[in-house]
């Protein structure tokens, strides 16, 4: 059997295991990258870590560890209580509030799964306490992560970017940004559209800010008393305003000055400092470089231009981008978005090189259609979404959402590949 054909097994097996156990991929694509660079392909200790992702381990450090440090100390609360208040007890658009914040939170560095995370939990209490489809808000949160995914500070942009900077291709950081935004927009517009049919409540004005009254509950407090800002929450929002200047018009490195940041924001609060280390994301870090790292050794072993010169041989790169956006979709759904975006891209990397497909329009295509399907109960996002979702049966509402996941499996990779690959709208 050949190096190529070995690593292609190796590498379902760690899906298939990392779907059905609970293991994290990153530490079973650490292991697959020794026992097949060693035993199949023969290299060396130096040559196994070729493939690892230095600097991307550094920015994602530097980006988590800092919002770990503005969650202690009460900013991203602050932006959250913020966005809610400007709606002034329009029940109708908090929805709206919270696709924003959960889009600001992610463009700004928050890890998608944590920023829904933080954001469905209120969520899912407001639908409770007014009447509201629980299955809408949770699938905007989750959409409005996704839409501030892909920003050029990111997690998941900086991923994507790294690795296409790593190619010939051109691809623009705000064709992908803008691309994902406005996809999970229009997403949020028809969820919005086809399940908010209940009116809002009526809003009741107390001396002071406005505030919605909880009808359903006596045990809610009727007035919501704004906190005042403290001092260490204005220099977290001049950090993190350095920290997008400091990337976007200086471009240095975002994973150094984030780094920095939250050291310097933390000498302000050394009590919380183990906790703040503690909220650096390990487990996606762990997950990224592991298997960016077998990456590295599917590309020594030859399997990435092999499975890539087969795409081309088909002689229909047009519908070849469809079925890599299909697959990488319904993937997705059962496994790490993260994971499949990694291992995906380099073997698109041949396609695009070799035909006269937009770049910026298939790696913007394939990053939706993996990440627009973690609203799947078996992914991060949705089972948070299932496991706060209260005030309703359960099982109905597993089976809405499942519903749900199966119309965007059908509908959103096609719809994704057809707006920027095919008509190349915006790209």
């Amino acid at each position: 059997m050949s190096p190529e054909i070995i690593s292609i097994i190796a590498l379902g097996v760690m899906f298939v295991v990392a779907t059905v156990l609970p293991i994290n991929i990153g530490i079973l694509a650490f292991i697959g990258a020794f026992v097949v660079g060693t035993v199949v392909l023969g290299l060396d200790g130096e040559s196994l870590f070729e493939g690892f992702p230095a600097s991307l381990f550094v920015t994602i450090v530097g980006v988590t560890y800092l919002f770990s440090v503005a969650k202690l100390n009460g900013t991203i609360d602050l932006l959250v209580q913020s966005g809610v208040r400007l709606v002034r007890g329009r029940t109708s658009l908090v929805p709206w509030v919270l696709f924003v914040v959960a889009a600001v939170l992610t463009a700004f560095g928050t890890f998608t799964p944590a920023a829904v995370a933080l954001l469905v939990p209120v969520g899912m209490n407001f639908a409770a306490r007014h009447g509201m489809s629980p299955l809408m808000i949770g699938m905007m949160v989750i959409s409005g992560a996704h839409a501030g995914a892909f920003s050029p500070i990111a997690v998941s942009g900086v991923l994507v970017m790294g690795m296409v900077a790593q190619t010939s291709l051109t691809v623009s950081s705000s064709v992908l940004f803008f691309a994902s935004f406005a996809f999970n927009l229009v997403l949020s517009l028809v969820t919005y559209g086809l399940l908010h049919w209940r009116r809002p409540k009526l809003v009741a004005h107390a001396a002071g800010p406005k505030t919605v009254v909880d009808e359903s509950s006596t045990t809610e407090s009727s007035s919501d008393k704004r906190a005042p800002t403290t001092w260490q929450q204005r220099a977290t929002l001049l950090a993190l305003l350095g920290l997008v200047l400091g990337a976007l018009v200086l471009h240095l490195p975002i994973g150094f000055l984030a780094l920095a940041a939250g050291a310097l924001l933390g000498l302000f609060n050394m009590r919380d400092q183990s906790k703040a280390i503690d909220g650096i994301s390990w487990s996606t870090i762990l997950l990224v470089a592991g298997m960016v790292t077998y990456v590295g050794i599917l590309e020594q072993a030859g399997t990435i231009e092999m499975v890539s010169q087969g795409a081309v041989s088909l002689g229909a790169p047009l519908l070849v981008t469809l079925m890599l956006c299909f697959t990488v979709g319904i993937t997705s759904a059962f496994a790490s978005s993260t994971a499949i975006i990694t291992a995906v891209i380099p073997m698109a990397v041949p396609l695009l090189l070799s035909s006269s497909l937009p770049a910026a329009g298939v790696i913007a295509a394939m990053s939706i259609s993996t990440t627009i399907v973690d609203v799947s109960p078996f992914s991060t996002n949705g089972a948070l979404v299932l496991a706060n979702v209260h005030g309703v049966d359960r099982t109905r509402f597993y089976r809405q959402l499942i519903a749900y996941t199966g119309g965007i499996i059908a509908v959103g990779p096609l719809a994704a590949w057809a707006a920027l690959v095919l008509l190349g709208i915006g790209v």
